[in-house]
């Protein structure tokens, strides 16, 4: 009964003489809930839709924009699936939209730029998980320090 967002995105990399070397992120939320975004290796259907499968549940909305390798999510996934037609200037229809996911890309790519100024490929993952962290404890603020010092281990002092 959730409804998902599904987009993917573009980060760094410079256009050097016809070669485009920019990452595709692919970003996967839920309205009012939890992001997980996972660096892919292109933007093939191949490469994104097994994602979008594995972390979100079988019969969900899922709204994305109208790139034809999401067509498959109803087809062969039974996803109940709406699109926006994002190339027709059209962004919301009633409660379509991927206005959630969008407003991630923002707030990911202003703090790459302010923050870290430039991300490598090999480290990329780990600066989404971060920014996936910040957003998954947003309405818990107070638990991000006991939740980032439980990741580390104990230790003994004597």
């Amino acid at each position: 009964g959730k409804t998902v967002e599904a987009d993917e995105t573009f980060i760094g990399g410079k256009d050097k003489q016809g070669e485009d070397d920019k990452s595709v992120v692919l970003g996967i939320v839920e309205r009012g809930g939890d992001v997980i975004t996972r660096h892919v290796h292109g933007r093939s259907h191949a490469q994104v839709i097994p994602h979008i499968v594995r972390y979100v549940k079988a019969g969900s909305k899922v709204h994305t924009d109208d790139w034809t390798g999401y067509q498959t999510l109803i087809e062969r996934h039974g996803f109940d699936h709406e699109t926006v037609n994002h190339s027709a200037k059209e962004y919301v229809r009633g409660s379509v939209h991927t206005n959630t996911i969008e407003a991630f890309w923002a707030n990911l790519k202003r703090g790459i730029k302010g923050t870290y100024v430039w991300v490598s490929k090999k480290h990329l993952q780990s600066y989404l998980r971060e920014f996936e962290y910040r957003h998954n404890l947003r309405h818990a603020p107070y638990l991000m320090f006991d939740c980032l010092l439980q990741a580390f281990p104990k230790v003994r002092v004597e």
